[in-house]
């Protein structure tokens, strides 16, 4: 039912896109997102299909989809709460992709490790991991008191907790690297990049 705000009326939705990303509340809040970005990522891969089967090198290939395809399909990936399921998905997409790439199919029977060595793009999973230990350095140095600090170091009032396992939070996975004072260790430049191996490591052997 509409929000009447003022004199404007303000529809209720339970998902709206913002700034390119789908903004969802829920459990499932960012499922519907990894969606539309595998599929805007198939959709950048399908304009460019012509390059990618044609004759020119694979090293040429390569930058191509790094430059044009990856960016689509990671695009606000600083902004997700990284789960084992989510990162596999996108894992499953940039080899399907990369199969099409090959001309090859999975009756082929080709392993992950091969047809990696032969495309070189950058993995998926590095180029989320990247983007998000990047950004999360990048906001607790930050000094003039935005609000994308106050965000993380907010506790909200806890009510009764519903039944199941709790959803998982954005620093869930910063901190089985960087541990409870990540926010600290964040702001030392030289060993936020040295953690930063570990945090890429642990998503790396996801298959």
């Amino acid at each position: 039912e509409p929000v009447v705000v003022g004199k404007a009326t303000i529809e209720v939705v339970h998902e709206y896109v913002y700034l390119g990303q789908t903004i969802r509340l829920g459990r499932s809040n960012f499922d519907k997102e990894a969606a539309r970005r595998i599929q805007l990522g198939w959709a950048a891969f399908g304009k460019l299909r012509h390059i990618f089967s044609s004759a020119i090198p694979q090293s040429l290939k390569t930058k191509v989809f790094n430059q044009c395809v990856l960016p689509v399909m990671t695009y606000g990936a600083e902004t997700w709460t990284l789960t084992v399921g989510l990162v596999h998905r996108f894992k499953v997409a940039q080899r399907a992709m990369e199969r099409a790439m090959l001309g090859v199919s999975l009756m082929d029977r080709i392993r992950n490790e091969v047809f990696r060595q032969r495309t070189k793009v950058t993995d998926i999973a590095v180029k989320i991991c990247k983007l998000k230990w990047q950004w999360a350095g990048h906001i607790c140095r930050r000094t003039d008191n935005r609000w994308g600090r106050r965000v993380l170091e907010w506790r909200p009032r806890t009510g009764k907790r519903s039944v199941g396992r709790p959803p998982a939070r954005w620093t869930d996975d910063l901190r089985r690297v960087a541990g409870s004072g990540w926010m600290r260790k964040a702001e030392d430049r030289v060993l936020w990049r040295s953690l930063g191996e570990a945090y890429v490591q642990q998503w790396m052997i996801i298959g």
